[in-house]
């Protein structure tokens, strides 16, 4: 049945071919072909005409009325285009633009594939977004496409994303398409036998999915990796009666705990048997292509080299003066809540960059959107120039305090620091009682409820609410704790604010501090309090990060204000000891407080801390960021708090 299909169909798409032709097509022999026809004219799917060809006579065949109401059965009703994911390899690019919107020769991939799709009469499409899913709306004016957001686009895989496709598959011959394929020639048809994958002939080693077929090329199995082997490889087809058992098969597998990472295809290779045969189609070399990262683009269009249409990469070719070619390497780093960062390496055998830049690693960071809002790019600079002295920052290559792009070198081999490490965590903390003792100041300072209502008035104006239903009883709640705070007479000391434990960076060098967006003059507990919320501290946890600040030593290769030494530095400190029973190890942090207050203290920081990055996380996510559970954690915190400190009778 699969080849008369074929047949009536390339006979429909092209009639008055030979059957030569139409064996070409369907990779099958002349007498096969012959069969065939002969087989479709005697159930009168087909008919014959008989054409005068020079001296002679030739036969040729057009369907038949019956032969186009056979087909309607197999008639393609939609396409599914698969376009919600991040495309990580392909940074920077696609942190400015969907991977499927990127061009190729001029035209962006996403809509050579409806162009396509429409050339055959395939005209219900639906894309499914998430990622800047902003991007895509032009595509409904444009060619009349329908949009379906997948919430889950960032924390769960394509088995998530089919789950959420189910009302766009079932009950429909549908194509299932990647919104950054590309391919050379429309391999489309209003038309389809049966379930099928594409497949591409992979010459010596791959890790693909290599695809096993019977004689019949229906699938029997599926491995990752091999030599010399059809792979999985761009579009798949699906029947009416393929989904019909496949949907709750995914549904099912959706639910099961440890699936969140799976491909839908996972489902598949292990339920082959028990579902409706799906077929291998094979596609010749150069027609379909899945581009793994820039410098494969590169290689197949040469507008790509030195002209990517991202301002991140003509940031780093005007910084270092070299052409984007020179720019190789890319890879993308673990996004910030914040900020996004790349990873890049300059040409070794570069004509134009300097000498010390040339084979060199550096970490590219670009602003998150909405953050020119949020964070003072000056002030940032303008800490990172009073801190270089104390040798405790990363090296910095380039600083635009207007546009917030950062440069700065990369430390191979270095790693982010592990607060669940005790030494670890004692250097750390170290270094911020460093910092805390460094007599260094900022000409700012950094105010938890002036942020705070910085961040409620960016809410308003883009006209919509703090997301929690009780805020309004909680911000009153925050006015009484905030009394509380003021109530001290806290030294200010610069602060670094964003005490994450992914901001200290263990290299071959030292230790180093990253990240200095939020850096301000505060008490300098507000630091202790930040490092304990980000790392999901309960409060008894935070009370014994209290104690290893205070016991922590300071880095020993650096200097206090007004002292000469290490060994000097320390006796400053401990001259300092104050007659509360207080530990002057803890510097200016831990000076003229006692004990339980200042545990009182860092709680309500905590808890201030905590309500100030779930109202920032409310404004990002009106942007459309998306956070998890961190929002719900940060606010938990603040009402946690709140109890301990009414209990403790201090508000």
């Amino acid at each position: 049945m699969r080849d008369l299909v074929i047949l009536l169909r390339a006979i429909l798409e092209k009639p008055g071919c030979t059957q030569r032709e139409i064996g070409d097509v369907m990779g099958i022999s002349l007498g096969k072909v012959n069969k065939l026809v002969h087989e479709a004219v005697s159930q009168g799917l087909l008919l014959e005409e008989e054409n005068d060809v020079g001296r002679g006579r030739n036969v040729s065949f057009v369907l038949a009325d019956e032969g186009r109401r056979f087909l309607q059965k197999y008639k393609v009703d939609a396409a599914l285009v698969l376009a919600s994911g991040f495309g990580s390899r392909f940074v920077p690019l696609t942190y400015e633009m969907p991977k499927g919107l990127l061009p190729v020769f001029g035209e962006r991939m996403i809509e050579r594939q409806i162009r396509q799709l429409h050339e055959v009469g395939i005209t219900d499409i639906t894309i499914m977004v998430g990622y800047l899913k902003e991007k895509f709306d032009y595509l409904i004016d444009k060619y009349g496409v329908k949009l379906l957001y997948n919430p889950e686009y960032a924390s769960k895989n394509t088995l998530a994303t089919m789950v959420r496709a189910e009302e766009v598959l079932r009950g429909k011959n549908c194509y299932i398409l990647s919104s950054d394929n590309w391919m050379r020639d429309n391999m489309y048809h209003l038309y389809e036998a049966d379930s099928w994958y594409a497949a591409t002939f992979m010459h010596g080693e791959t890790k693909e999915w290599v695809l096993e077929a019977g004689k019949n090329g229906g699938i029997k199995s599926c491995h990752v990796g091999g030599k010399d082997q059809w792979c999985m490889y761009g579009p798949v087809y699906f029947t009416k009666a393929f989904s019909e058992k496949f949907l709750p098969l995914l549904k099912t597998y959706y639910r099961m705990p440890g699936t969140e990472q799976m491909y839908w295809e996972d489902v598949l290779i292990r339920n082959l048997n028990g579902l409706p045969a799906m077929y291998i189609n094979k596609q010749p070399d150069g027609e379909v292509y899945e581009f793994e990262n820039l410098e494969e683009l590169r290689q197949f269009d040469e507008e790509y080299v030195n002209h990517s249409g991202s301002k991140a990469m003509e940031v780093v070719s005007h910084v270092f003066k070299i052409p984007e070619a020179d720019i190789v390497g890319i890879k993308c780093l673990k996004a910030g809540m914040t900020n996004k960062s790349f990873l890049f390496t300059v040409r070794e055998d570069s004509a134009e960059a300097k000498r010390e830049y040339r084979g060199k690693a550096f970490i590219c960071r670009i602003p998150g959107p909405g953050t020119e809002k949020m964070i003072n790019r000056q002030q940032e600079y303008e800490v990172y120039k009073a801190v270089t002295g104390l040798g405790i920052t990363e090296e910095l290559v380039y600083f635009n305090p207007e546009t917030g792009y950062k440069i700065s070198r990369y430390y191979e081999g270095a790693h982010n620091a592990d607060y669940g490490n005790p030494k670890e965590l004692r250097q750390c903390m170290g270094m911020l009682k460093l910092l805390h003792n460094s007599g260094v100041t900022v000409p700012h300072d950094f105010s938890i409820e002036q942020q705070l209502r910085l961040y409620e008035k960016d809410i308003r104006d883009i006209h919509q609410e703090v997301m929690f239903e009780d805020y309004p009883e909680v911000r009153m709640k925050a006015a009484a704790v905030f009394d509380f705070v003021a109530g001290f007479d806290r030294p200010k000391t610069i602060a670094h604010i964003d005490s994450v434990s992914d901001n200290f960076i263990f290299t071959k060098e030292g230790l180093r501090m990253i990240d200095w967006e939020y850096c301000g003059m505060a008490d300098p507990l507000i630091d202790l309090a930040m490092a304990a919320i980000y790392s999901y501290m309960s409060f008894d946890e935070a009370k014994r990060l209290m104690e290893i600040y205070q016991e922590a030593p300071m880095p020993a290769s650096d200097i206090i204000a007004g002292a000469t030494s290490h060994e000097s530095a320390v006796k400053k400190i401990n001259a300092e000891r104050n007659e509360t029973g207080q530990s002057a190890d803890g510097g200016i942090a831990f000076r003229d407080i006692s004990k339980e207050d200042a545990r009182l203290l860092v709680i309500a920081y905590m808890g201030l801390g905590g309500l100030l990055w779930a109202v920032w996380c409310s404004y990002k996510i009106s942007l459309g960021e998306n956070f998890g559970d961190y929002t719900l954690k940060m606010y938990r915190y603040f009402k946690d708090s709140y109890q301990i400190l009414r209990n403790s009778g201090k508000i």
